[in-house]
């Protein structure tokens, strides 16, 4: 074929379907043909317009799970036919500072997956070769893009903390973020907390492993983990830097507050609460890609599964705005294979 379809978005939440012409991959790139792309509320960046230039359209999506079909000038590890993936971090330079540094995360250079370059919302897709994953078997194309930016970003939230087994962990927020990091918590072997709002998701949260349930409506959520001796460390998944502000509180002595919501209101913080005990309040971003291929592999066996909505690529604008509402359980994921 000579062309493909996109969704493109310009300005705020202008989006139209459209095709576009099928080029070949730049020097260092790869080109996929999109089978699954999952929405993530990071897509906000692309779709409210919040980019350099909201006037040049883009196409959203950074949980892109594709198979190859053409490699450009220099890419020498991928071949043609490998299933593959790229997250919200689409490809390191490997030429600045940070990267020189190993410090592939905060590279300078590091392309933005549907938000400085063109992401899923695609029948195809170019992604630079430092940012792809191997897709390993036994997982499918559309449980896998979640995995990508959501998976992510939780697991490598908790592998970061290098606690003993058994240790009090609380995973605060149940949706499409927090909703795998009780998962993988679960299945790293420590004793899980969730906190949500309300006592409607906490059926849920025990069959996802949750050890303890706290209702931050009817209750502190810091004097709750104090209840229960401590937090060892909090996983803050909500994009509500109000609702972490009682958190830092229910934290044990050398207590790591995690934060991996980005919100736009900040966190308030009693200095007392982190002086008296050594706590800290620690930010996250997902990971590098050769980390995304721990993930997948630790996700793919320990049956660490998403939960999904899948819809049609003409249906990927209502499905975004599905997800913003809050209306999605948990995760929406546009299938483009089927």
């Amino acid at each position: 074929m000579s062309t493909y379809q996109a969704v493109e978005v310009r300005n705020q939440h202008e989006f139209q379907l459209v095709a576009r012409d099928l080029v070949p991959p730049a020097p260092g790139h790869v080109r996929l043909r999109v089978e699954a792309c999952g929405i993530c509320h990071s897509d906000v960046l692309a779709v409210d317009g919040l980019r350099a230039d909201p006037s040049a359209p883009v196409v959203p999506g950074h949980e892109v799970v594709g198979v190859i079909d053409a490699v450009g000038d220099g890419v020498r590890r991928w071949q043609v036919g490998e299933r593959v993936g790229v997250g919200f971090l689409g490809g390191q330079c490997n030429e600045c500072d940070a990267c020189r540094r190993g410090d592939f995360v905060n590279c300078e250079d590091q392309h933005q997956t549907g938000t400085t370059t063109d992401g899923g919302y695609a029948e195809v897709a170019h992604v630079r070769a430092s940012g792809l994953v191997r897709i390993p078997d036994g997982i499918s194309s559309t449980d896998a893009a979640p995995l990508l930016c959501a998976g992510l970003t939780t697991f490598n939230a908790l592998r970061q903390l290098d606690l003993r087994p058994g240790a009090l962990v609380a995973i605060q927020g149940i949706g499409g973020l927090g909703h795998l990091g009780i998962q993988h918590a679960d299945k790293l072997g420590y004793r899980v907390v969730a906190i949500a709002r309300g006592s409607g998701k906490e059926e849920l949260a025990r069959s996802l492993g949750a050890d303890h349930y706290v209702d931050s409506e009817a209750q502190d959520a810091g004097e709750a983990l104090q209840e229960l001796g401590g937090a060892d460390a909090i996983v803050a998944t909500a994009s509500s830097g109000a609702s972490m502000t009682p958190l830092v509180a229910g934290l044990a002595p050398r207590g790591r507050l995690v934060v991996v919501g980005a919100a736009f209101d900040p966190i308030s913080v009693n200095t007392t609460d982190l002086v008296f005990g050594g706590r800290e309040i620690h930010g996250s971003l997902t990971g590098s890609a050769i980390e995304n291929e721990d993930n997948l592999a630790f996700s793919v066996n320990q049956g660490v599964v998403p939960m999904t909505e899948v819809v049609s690529l003409a249906n990927a604008p209502a499905a975004y705005d599905r997800m913003i509402a809050g209306d999605a359980r948990f995760r929406m994921v546009i299938d483009l294979a089927a």
